[in-house]
């Protein structure tokens, strides 16, 4: 009889997660699972090693694991399977050294989980996703943070997405690290590429909030292709970091322009004079200093709109050099990423750039910017 109850219990615990009633997690190991006949109450149920407790007069009464604990468990193991599908979901059809058709399972990696594989042809060991080899997600999981962040979502709501559409629990603190570490190779790698630019370039600069107090970006973009050439922190407007940001966008380049708009700022006019010898080279400096006037350098201004919309979401950076992190992930995201409106593609396309990406351009970049 009371394997029969046992078993009953279990059945109508299943029902309860069946029909759409999921657990709630009010703190570790703590859940609040609705009640099967009585619709607004909810019972506590306590994970405790290998036991559970729960609030409600069956498991109380009789310390059998009740319907709400059956339920709990049942839920748990749901994610489980489901997390480890996603995590593990592989698209592997090749060697990634010789191509080759032949290759076999050949174990996991203890550290990440993930699956190695044996090519039969060229006697290889490797896995599907080398650059993520040693983290705990995998590309698709990784590249869609990446996503989600520059385009304006807080870490803790990108947390919470992976959590409700993945069922995967990751700290906020884990995908800042996935961030940092993937923005920076990809920084490195586009540092390297050289765009096709045109004879006119716009430069500003904006206020952001650093370290309790006020910093500077600069940026310089490409007229005609929107390309964003470098975007440079300091906690000054003076000549040097004028100077500063120009000679990186001449690395960038590799090329001078015809014409340089600009703002008022005085510190643009030596900067210029300096960095590109206009007496010589011909090089005009166009300054717009009044309001209406400045509605010329628009291009740019509309950069920085969109980058003030992550800005705002992050209400600040920690330092300067957290703040050129982000600003060196975020160009990336502007340049190779995101679909310009008026120009129909990237920037980067629209520059002469072609690295062939797939549809997922992020992971793609990631896996161009690893072998390279």
């Amino acid at each position: 009889m009371q394997t029969q109850n046992a078993d009953d219990r279990k059945i109508r615990g299943i029902a309860i997660v069946s029909k759409g009633d999921e657990p709630k997690k009010i703190k570790k190991n703590t859940f609040l699972i609705p009640s099967q006949s009585e619709e607004n109450r909810k019972y506590v149920v306590t994970i405790h090693g290998t036991k559970y407790s729960c609030t409600c007069k069956d498991h109380l009464n009789t310390n059998l694991n009740c319907k709400h604990i059956h339920a709990l468990a049942f839920w748990l193991e749901l994610r489980k399977q489901l997390k480890a599908e996603v995590m593990n979901k592989e698209t592997m059809s090749e060697c990634i050294y010789c191509a080759s058709k032949k290759f076999k399972k050949n174990g996991k990696i203890k550290s990440s989980g993930k699956q190695r594989y044996y090519c039969m042809d060229c006697k290889q060991s490797f896995i599907s996703e080398k650059e993520f080899k040693k983290f705990k997600g995998n590309g698709q999981i990784i590249t869609a943070c990446l996503d989600l962040y520059f385009k304006g979502i807080s870490l803790r709501k990108i947390k919470d997405h992976l959590r409700q559409f993945y069922n995967i629990e990751i700290d906020h603190s884990t995908i800042y690290r996935w961030i940092r570490r993937f923005t920076k190779i990809i920084s490195n790698y586009t540092d390297t590429i050289k765009p096709q630019t045109t004879p006119i370039w716009h430069s500003d600069e904006q206020m952001i909030k650093s370290n309790g107090g006020h910093s500077w970006a600069w940026n310089i973009m490409d007229s005609r292709t929107r390309f964003l050439l470098t975007t440079l922190i300091t906690e000054t407007r003076e000549v040097k970091d004028a100077r500063r940001m120009l000679r990186k966008a001449k690395e960038i380049a590799d090329a001078n322009p015809q014409a340089i708009i600009t703002d008022g700022l005085q510190s643009y006019r030596k900067a210029i004079k300096k960095e590109f010898h206009t007496r010589r080279t011909g090089i005009q400096h166009i300054r717009l200093e009044s309001i209406r006037a400045k509605m010329n350098n628009n291009k740019i201004e509309r950069y920085h709109n969109s980058f003030r919309e992550r800005d705002k979401t992050m209400r600040g950076f920690f330092n300067d050099k957290t703040a050129q992190a982000y600003s060196n992930g975020f160009r990336d995201y502007y340049n190779y990423i995101r679909i310009h409106t008026t120009l129909g593609t990237t920037p980067a396309f629209a520059s002469g750039i072609d690295l062939n990406l797939p549809q997922n351009r992020w992971l793609g970049l990631i896996r161009s910017a690893s072998q390279g």
